[in-house]
């Protein structure tokens, strides 16, 4: 009986710390604010990114006018800095686009419309490993030794 009330109590803490991970971890990032995924306004994406830490099970979400944009994924820096889709990670076109960031690392999205990644609509995401963000909070103390008692071995 004691042994199904410990397995009992070890899964209730598993559960609350996988609860308390949860609400840590996975921060929902909209590219570009309120401006979104486009390349009229200036937005500078460079500058949107380098605001935020991204880790690990953080989605980035792009809108979008469907009409005119899209975002590719691409593979390298180069790829990037010369606005090259030839070969792309991943294609999205929804307009509305969810993207879980599911390793640590660089990631580069762009705008394959003509003219637009060279306008400046692309976005560089550096992803930090969950384990870089330290630990989730301090243990708390124990209770302290009560004055009144003693801590001296008592004799039988």
């Amino acid at each position: 009986m004691a042994l199904k009330r410990e397995a009992a109590v070890g899964l209730g803490f598993m559960v609350s710390l996988m609860a308390l991970c949860g609400s840590s971890y996975g921060a929902v990032y909209k590219v570009g604010d309120s401006a979104g995924w486009t390349d009229q306004g200036g937005v500078d994406y460079k500058k949107w990114a380098s605001s935020k830490t991204f880790y690990v099970g953080d989605i980035i979400v792009f809108e979008y006018n469907k009409q005119y944009h899209n975002v590719i994924e691409v593979i390298s820096f180069y790829d990037f800095h010369f606005c090259n889709t030839s070969s792309p990670v991943a294609t999205y076109s929804s307009g509305n686009d969810s993207i879980t960031l599911n390793r640590s690392g660089d990631f580069y999205y762009t705008c394959a419309s003509p003219g637009h990644c060279q306008a400046g609509q692309k976005v560089h995401i550096f992803v930090h490993s969950a384990t870089s963000m330290g630990p989730i909070g301090s243990p708390t103390p124990g209770p302290s030794p009560s004055p009144s008692l003693s801590t001296a071995p008592t004799p039988f």
